[in-house]
């Protein structure tokens, strides 16, 4: 069958290999122009790989891409971006130390001009894709000092800079701010009224539904339909994504809160740049209950993660875990006062990904029985333990012999969440549990928090997701400018109340 020439990207019968999975089995995805196409799956479905092939980042085994009626085989993104290609990838691509506008022309061909007459250029080039789109971007701002949206704007610009004119968004709202999610939102929208062809790869069906034209839906590296986004709702696409029925709301019993296990006492500590980044916290958390910490992303919360884990310094203030001060005490004494912590950033606080499943999932308790005995490791032990875990955790690897980089994001993160629940915590400190994960990993990540707290686990919720938030906490905290701003019972919180406290406005609080 010839290509069509009407559309912008046609793929057919697209089949990648790894070792071990089938990433891509005989997929077909076509892009029209002026199109916002939305990718979905569960992690580990085959959509990024998909996209990664499109990009030249891989080589097919068989298939075939067409771009614009002809057949193309990029040997690398550079080829890619060379015939309007970019793509903002789930983890970005920025050296922080530069500025935006040298990240900007990283990679780029020496210039002939004088360096000064080139950086100009630059600057007022950026500037002005930066005003056309509403991006709000200083090219001589520094990358380290920029937000996570700020970070994702400047890869949207590089790309835009860079001539793209199909762009692929890999998870593009997954560290993002309800407010900064809507603007990248009216930011493609306005590119796709401009004739630009957007791939958006998303988790979260709300969005996929409000920015996409048409869906397609990718299911163990297979394609199960493309469908047009104004013929389905969020139920018909997660039962497409899992092939089941998808528990979109949890449903949880009353609380029975028991003894304090978590106690935070007037804490400040600074942040990165030694400002003050928790001014005076204070929370408590009982025996089995959820307390939920509510707010906008940068308000303290990762500050306050932080110093409940032993990974930042407290200036002022103390902490009491399970009836032991943690305040000035290293991460490993927090763990033997009883303390698991599921972290925000997998990558980069909860995995060391060039070891093995099962380096991962026993590292910090190898030295205890069976896995040493008489001061020898006992490797047989951990991989028997490892693959336990990953059965009765649903972790899907090809072996526990794998390295963990390899994983899928909802993969890794339910590998974290068997590794820190298998050490029978007594109080467990979830931050962004659920980040960047699809639907059936939501599902199961909220059942096993809420078997925790049925058993009495004190839990500590820390997530920008308001409807998380609001389904799981029996409590929930609202954190705004590093305070606690508001406390309010979960079963009679008011939306519209939360929305004020997170801009800062004290509503009103109680126990």
């Amino acid at each position: 069958m010839s290509p069509n020439p009407n559309l912008v990207v046609e793929m057919r019968g697209i089949v990648k290999r790894f070792p071990g999975v089938l990433a891509n089995d005989g997929v077909d995805f076509e892009l029209r122009p002026g199109e916002i196409h939305a990718l979905l799956g569960e992690n580990g479905a085959g959509k990024t790989t998909l996209m990664n092939i499109l990009y030249g980042l891989y080589a097919p085994e068989a298939g075939e891409v067409y771009l614009r009626g002809r057949q193309v085989a990029f040997a690398s993104p550079r080829e890619a971006i060379a015939q309007g290609l970019g793509m903002v990838h789930q983890h970005f691509m920025l050296v922080n130390s530069l500025t935006v506008a040298a990240n900007i022309i990283l990679g780029q061909p020496s210039p002939r001009e004088p360096l000064l007459e080139k950086t100009a250029a630059v600057h007022q080039r950026l500037r002005a894709l930066s005003e056309r789109y509403g991006l709000s971007i200083h090219p001589e701002a520094e990358v380290w000092k920029l937000s996570v949206g700020e970070e994702q704007r400047v890869e949207i610009l590089k790309a835009l800079y860079r001539g793209a004119e199909v762009l692929i968004l890999d998870e593009p709202t997954a560290v993002l701010t309800p407010p900064e999610a809507e603007e990248l939102i009216r930011i493609l929208q306005q590119m796709a009224a401009e004739g630009k062809s957007i791939i958006f790869i998303s988790h979260k069906l709300d969005e996929v539904l409000a920015v996409s034209q048409r869906i397609t839906v990718l299911r163990d590296g297979r394609l199960v339909a493309t469908v047009s986004a104004a013929d389905v709702d969020k139920r018909t696409l997660a039962r497409m994504m899992v092939g089941r029925e998808v528990l979109l709301k949890v449903t949880k019993g009353p609380a029975q809160p028991a003894e304090p296990r978590l106690q935070v006492e007037a804490v400040w500590a600074d942040n990165d740049r030694g400002l003050p980044a928790l001014r005076g916290v204070s929370l408590e958390v009982r025996a089995g209950e959820i307390l939920g910490v509510a707010g906008v992303d940068g308000n303290g919360q990762s500050e306050l993660e932080q110093v409940i884990a032993g990974l930042r310094p407290v200036t002022q203030g103390q902490i009491t875990i399970c009836g032991q001060e943690t305040t000035h005490r290293p991460v490993q004494e927090t763990h033997r006062a009883g303390l698991a912590h599921i972290p925000s950033d997998r990558y980069r606080m909860g995995l060391l990904p060039d070891f093995s499943v099962a380096e991962n999932l026993f590292l910090q308790r190898i030295n205890e029985a069976p896995f040493t005995v008489r001061g020898w490791l006992n490797w047989r032990a951990v991989r028997q333990a490892a693959e336990q875990l990953v059965s009765a955790f649903d972790v899907r690897t090809a072996s526990v012999d794998s390295r963990a980089g390899v994983l899928s994001g909802g993969n890794a993160q339910k590998l974290i969440v068997a590794r820190e629940l298998s050490r029978q915590p007594r109080v467990l400190l979830a931050a962004q549990p659920t980040r960047g994960v699809d639907v059936s990993a939501i599902e199961y990540i909220h059942h096993r928090l809420l078997e925790q707290r049925e058993a009495g686990v004190a839990i500590l919720l820390i997530s920008t997701e308001l409807e998380e938030i609001l389904a799981l906490s029996d409590r929930i905290a609202v954190m705004y400018e590093g305070q606690i701003v508001g406390l309010v019972d979960a079963a009679t919180a008011d939306v519209h109340d939360l929305g004020l406290m997170m801009a800062g406005t004290k509503v009103g609080t109680s126990s």
